[in-house]
């Protein structure tokens, strides 16, 4: 067997999303033609890719290996096809979206010191979905977002992405005077009898993928509150609920953000752009900054950053 494009990009997929059936998804294959596909390439490469565990499939050491180059390998392809099809980078305002993430002023600060020809403006909005419908309707050229895993948001030509972060954990936000506030990490089910403040971004499929984790964890969430993308904050402090978080962002006065124990809640980071409007050479230029803006508050949080450290196969290639 031949190694090709379609088996770099399907072990991309598989560990972007631990799972080979979501992986099958985002390819638009079939799971045992995917399969088929993976152990064909294992025995070309000569040992195990993936191992199977209870929440999917995680890379071994020559999974994460193959990964890492790979990544480098479609990342050059994609941007040579960029050039090809945009010989020349679009010029005037650059209009970045992004979800309310901690890294939000850093993205102006790294993005536009990288381009400096281009004003960068910047759009905050809790909902990827949104995000994505920005680019699609041209109203912005590039997004920074968080997908939940198995809520996959689909983008269309000529709305391309790239993975920043592949895998990274959902927090959750407590008072400081909550009476779990003093551990290190929280089992959901410890949770089951609290207020919850609702996802921000809930048509991303936010709010379902907390029902369906919590009635996995055995009970039902009492979704008590709205508030989007920060307002609930104050709700947090006060004691008034509970909710999930972003992990680098740094918990205002009077809260918490803790991991939860066996991390039932996953999500990507992705940059995504539009290609009449980035070309590939610009596109990398604006990674490298949004990896940056990222990078630059890692420690926001002392318990991510003890996560970050200990998942080195997570992190953006730069």
């Amino acid at each position: 067997m031949d190694l090709d494009l379609r088996h770099l990009r399907m072990v991309c997929a598989i560990a972007e999303t631990g799972s080979v059936t979501k992986a099958a998804a985002r390819l638009g294959l079939s799971q045992p033609a995917i399969t088929s596909q993976l152990h064909k390439f294992e025995e070309l490469v000569g040992g195990d890719l993936f191992v199977r565990t209870r929440s999917g499939a995680e890379p071994t050491a020559l999974g994460r290996q193959v990964v890492s180059r790979a990544r480098i390998v479609l990342h050059e392809i994609d941007a040579l096809v960029d050039d090809l099809q945009a010989n020349s980078a679009a010029t005037g305002e650059l209009r970045v979206g992004a979800n309310h993430f901690s890294c939000a002023a850093s993205i102006v600060d790294r993005v536009g010191d990288l381009v400096p020809e281009r004003e960068v403006s910047l759009h905050i909005e809790p909902s990827s979905a949104l995000l994505a419908d920005g680019l699609s309707h041209g109203w912005l050229d590039v997004a920074m977002m968080g997908m939940l895993e198995g809520s996959e948001i689909a983008m269309h030509a000529p709305v391309t992405t790239r993975t920043l972060v592949t895998r990274y954990p959902i927090f959750v936000a407590l008072s400081a005077a909550h009476a779990l506030a003093g551990r290190d990490s929280v089992r959901l089910e410890e949770l089951a009898a609290e207020r919850w403040i609702s996802p921000p971004g809930a048509d991303d499929g936010s709010l379902a993928s907390l029902r369906a984790a919590c009635r996995a964890a055995g009970f039902e969430p009492d979704i008590r509150y709205d508030a989007p993308s920060g307002a609930g904050r104050h709700l947090v402090a006060a004691g008034h609920g509970i909710r999930l978080v972003d992990p680098a962002w740094p918990p205002p006065d009077g809260t918490v953000a803790l991991p939860l124990t066996g991390e039932p809640q996953m999500a990507r980071l992705v940059m995504a752009w539009r290609r009449d409007r980035v070309n590939g050479g610009a596109a990398g230029v604006i990674y490298q900054g949004l990896a940056k803006a990222f990078l630059d508050h890692v420690d926001d949080n002392p318990a991510f950053r003890q996560w970050w450290d200990g998942h080195p196969e997570t992190h953006p290639v730069l």
